[in-house]
């Protein structure tokens, strides 16, 4: 059985993250938990894919502090997945920065998730 990976994050935002990683990256609700002891959580990823993103919340705040190069990067088919995403992003207001790093600065574009986290979206 090859390598699974998880990405788990603490939020006190689910709703909103859930929103950001469905309806501007494109994952699916893969699942999700209530009351673990004492968090809720979700999973969002492509089913097909043997990687997914957690989040999670309860009633300890997250507390985050995250620089310009906490970044979770996506790489994707084409440049039209991409201008999807950035419309989608700008139709629910999500912000389209410039990356820190000189690299993404030509080589991809950075959203900022609600959590405030980078997100890089790139052609593979």
């Amino acid at each position: 059985m090859g390598m699974k990976f998880r990405y788990a994050r603490h939020t006190n935002n689910l709703a909103l993250i859930e929103k950001f990683y469905t309806e501007i990256i494109g994952l699916k609700k893969l699942g999700e938990f209530e009351n673990h002891s004492n968090y809720n959580g979700i999973f969002l990823g492509k089913p097909e894919n043997n990687w997914h993103l957690e989040f999670t919340e309860s009633n300890e705040p997250a507390i985050h502090t995250p620089d310009e190069d906490d970044l979770i990067v996506f790489y994707l088919d084409s440049q039209d997945e991409i201008d999807r995403m950035l419309k989608n992003a700008r139709q629910l207001n999500a912000p389209i920065v410039k990356p820190k790093n000189p690299y993404w600065q030509n080589h991809g574009t950075e959203l900022r998730d609600p959590d405030n986290y980078g997100v890089i979206l790139t052609i593979q």
